[in-house]
């Protein structure tokens, strides 16, 4: 579509993607460009899930530790970056992996961009004051569609409806038909049993207590309006303060992981991904990625 070359690995969190694309990026020699919505940003690696330092090492990573906490990103400006960093690899013979489970991001990258307003700091603040089940009900009133389609639990994505519907005067639905996706991109979720995945996300959230998040958390001086979103953070900032006790804000946090996961699950469901296990996972990719390069050389 954009003649643009790369490959797609994504999933729900907790579902092994990192050392899936590591092993999948090593056997191919590629890199990886990253698609979370909360890794991109410096700090809070731990309560992010950041690769490790030794895999950063391992393979090279893109639009990972890219924007500093303070900075706002939605999906039209990861698209831009994504899009520009794919293009420079591509420049330099690299067909990279991006790998991810921000759909809204993914589906921006693959999508023609609208040309939406602006962000409105003063509106976003204004709006973010009201009770979510406030901002739903003006959502409803300004664009039924938007308002039919849209995450319900994600406050930002329905804080960023609202504020497009105000400053442009169209509905934010208008802004989203979509164009046709590029079939020479290889697309692939990775998926376990819900049980299992829920194991692992939990065992991911002890695993986070034991490695420091407090601490990082508590270290955070100032911090955007996308950023604060990260699962945990709110919660481990109502630990420092006193108002949760430890037990309770770890309970939370898997509580929503666990939420967040299937959410993930069932919007990817609905997307033209290939499911495979994580456990064929890479051996899947790996075919076609290389059955990808090949057709590339056979049409150059």
């Amino acid at each position: 579509m954009h003649g643009l070359r790369y490959m797609v690995l994504a999933g729900p969190t907790g579902v092994g993607k990192t050392d899936v694309a590591i092993r999948i990026a090593q056997t191919v020699r590629t890199e990886i460009v990253g698609a979370d919505a909360f890794q991109i940003y410096q700090g809070l690696d731990i309560l992010s899930g950041k690769p490790t330092p030794s895999q950063l090492l391992d393979v090279r990573h893109h639009l990972i530790s890219a924007l500093p906490l303070t900075e706002s990103c939605d999906a039209h400006k990861y698209a831009i970056l994504a899009r520009q960093t794919i293009e420079r690899l591509n420049q330099d013979g690299i067909v990279p992996l991006v790998v991810g489970g921000t759909g809204f991001y993914l589906r921006a990258l693959e999508r023609s961009l609208p040309a939406l307003p602006a962000a409105d700091i003063p509106l976003r603040t204004k709006l973010d004051q009201l009770s979510t089940a406030e901002l739903l009900r003006e959502l409803v009133d300004r664009d039924t569609l938007a308002s039919t389609r849209i995450d319900r639990h994600n406050r930002r994505r329905i804080i960023r409806a609202l504020e497009v519907c105000i400053l442009s005067g169209e509905p934010f639905s208008s802004f989203l038909e979509e164009s046709a996706l590029d079939p020479g991109v290889p697309r692939l979720v990775l998926e376990r049993p819900r049980a299992i995945l829920f194991e692992r996300i939990d065992r991911r959230v002890d695993k986070m207590f034991e490695r420091g998040v407090i601490p990082e958390v508590a270290g955070v001086e100032a911090v955007g309006p996308t950023a604060s979103q990260a699962i945990g953070f709110t919660l481990i900032r109502s630990l420092l303060a006193g108002a949760i006790d430890a037990h309770s804000c770890k309970e939370a946090i898997q509580r929503q992981t666990r939420n967040y996961a299937k959410r993930q699950m069932t919007w990817f469901r609905h997307q033209p991904y290939e499911v495979v296990s994580a456990e064929a996972g890479v051996k899947r990719a790996i075919e076609l990625f290389q059955r990808q390069s090949l057709h590339r050389s056979r049409n150059l």
